[in-house]
């Protein structure tokens, strides 16, 4: 008996030894489904960068699979070639959505007269997560979308490598992760860490030369020389003393087309309020090492997303309004933004409205003009602009915008992506893209961040809220 004790205790414990540390994770494929066939910095001098809707196509309901990855090579016919400090689209019904502006409307947007503002708060949301249900995703007609990539913990922001793979700031496992598809599949065939030990990562910006730069809350750090395997060996901090985690704590880091620059949004330490750091609620520009500090614009809330659309040096951003002002004011907003422009916050909230706190007559003269106006609460994040050639010609060259959604409205909001055509450079209204986050009861079951087109020409959407990231993909009509 004494030997027959031994023999299964050495086995026990050979099942429970560790088997070393990994540094990549299987995922398993999973498919949310394809549509049916039924339809004080002192500002630099202003610079001067270079800035209808097309109709949308019948909106159909996706089912909810677990296909074999066999299964979800064969929903696409593209042809592959490679947490939180934010809140609150329109809203799900339509007619309480509030009509958007576009950047030829200035003159009637900045005379429209004031609205009569109510400080009562709305009761709050109430936010149920629940697994998603079968037909949960609906998309236009001739779309599909599959998961790419799960079990993650916090994902935000999203780029695209020079090795053709989709990276992720994982903010809550606080390192930034490869998802490489080499077999073209569709599905991530596994996570890769190439840097780790960080605080908290919300973005991250590729540079020309390959080099990586991470937005941390305090500072933006860079890494360089990747092994043979792409793990980042050396790393070094060229922007410190950012503003600390008060209110929005996340910083959003992107490089000017030409490299010269790079840019660093930092959201605001309160719902409203007076900062007293300049580098709050404002835009900071730098050069790529770090040095000649300087405020680019100001008076944005949050602006969590930025980017520079492509050919132009336009820097468009999203900015989340202020709270507590009813369930559909201030809206959200989009802006095209110039060195030295004021978007008016606290005082005046797009363009137009005064504060019933901050502001007062003349509070919004000479205030910046949003380029696109969204349903309040809303909480747009991260925006890009579609340059792959895998989704039909009247989608190409459109401003696709991520809704975190609401935390603090009485019918919740937001939870999806939505399109905002763009004709000769002026946008139009934001339409639904990828809806289904938020089911029609209120319940809600993820949170998009960010959006990128991939190298398949794929749009891929991260979603802090499951620890997700899916890929929209175009599959013919």
């Amino acid at each position: 008996m004494t030997a027959r004790r031994i023999a299964l205790a050495l086995a026990l414990l050979t099942i429970l030894a560790p088997s070393g540390c990994r540094a990549v994770q299987r995922v398993p494929p999973t498919e949310i489904g394809r549509p049916t066939a039924t339809p004080t910095i002192p500002p630099l001098p202003s610079r001067t960068p270079s800035p209808v809707t097309s109709p949308t196509r019948p909106t159909s309901t996706a089912t909810t699979t677990t296909p074999t990855r066999e299964a979800a090579r064969a929903t696409s016919t593209a042809t592959p070639t490679a947490a939180a400090g934010t809140t609150d689209t329109p809203t799900p019904t339509p007619t309480a959505t509030r009509p958007t502006s576009t950047a030829t409307s200035t003159a009637a947007a900045t005379t429209e007269p004031a609205p009569t503002l109510t400080l009562t708060p709305p009761p709050a949301a109430r936010v149920t997560r629940v697994v998603p249900p079968p037909g949960a995703m609906r998309l236009p007609l001739g779309f599909g979308v599959s998961v790419f990539a799960q079990g993650l913990r916090g994902p935000r922001m999203l780029a695209l490598g020079p090795d053709g793979h989709i990276y992720v700031a994982e903010r809550g496992a606080g390192r930034i992760v490869r998802l490489p598809d080499r077999d073209g599949d569709g599905v991530a065939d596994r996570i890769e860490v190439v840097a780790d030990g960080l605080d908290a990562p919300s973005s991250i910006a590729f540079y020309l030369d390959g080099t990586l730069y991470v937005g941390e809350t305090t500072r933006v750090l860079r890494f360089s020389a990747p092994d043979r395997e792409g793990i980042y060996r050396e790393r070094e901090t060229v922007i410190d003393g950012l503003p600390g985690r008060e209110g929005h704590s996340t910083r959003t880091v992107t490089c000017s087309p030409d490299g010269s620059e790079l840019y660093v949004s930092v959201g605001s330490s309160c719902n409203v309020c007076i900062e007293r750091d300049a580098r709050r609620a404002a835009i900071l520009r730098f050069a790529p090492d770090g040095s000649g500090a300087e405020v680019y614009a100001t008076g944005l809330r949050n602006a969590v997303g930025i980017t520079f659309r492509p050919g132009t040096g336009e820097l468009w951003a999203t900015a989340n309004g202020r709270d507590w002002l009813g369930d559909d004011l201030p809206p959200e907003t989009v802006y095209v933004l110039r060195q030295g422009d004021d978007a008016g916050w606290p005082r005046c909230h797009a363009g137009r409205i005064e504060d019933p706190d901050y502001g007062g007559p003349g509070s919004c003269d000479g205030v910046a003009v949003p380029a696109v106006e969204m349903q309040a609460h809303s909480a747009p994040l991260g925006l890009t602009f579609y340059t792959g050639d895998q989704f039909p010609e009247e989608y190409r060259g459109d401003l696709y915008v991520a809704f975190h959604g609401s935390w603090n409205r009485s019918v919740p909001t937001g939870y999806k992506v939505v399109r905002i055509a763009i004709d000769d450079g002026t946008p139009g209204p934001a339409q639904d893209f990828v809806t289904g986050w938020l089911s029609e009861n209120g319940s809600v079951w993820g949170r998009p961040v960010d959006v990128l087109t991939g190298a398949d020409g794929s749009l891929y959407v991260s979603d802090d809220g499951e620890g997700r990231i899916y890929r929209v993909f175009f599959q013919g009509d």
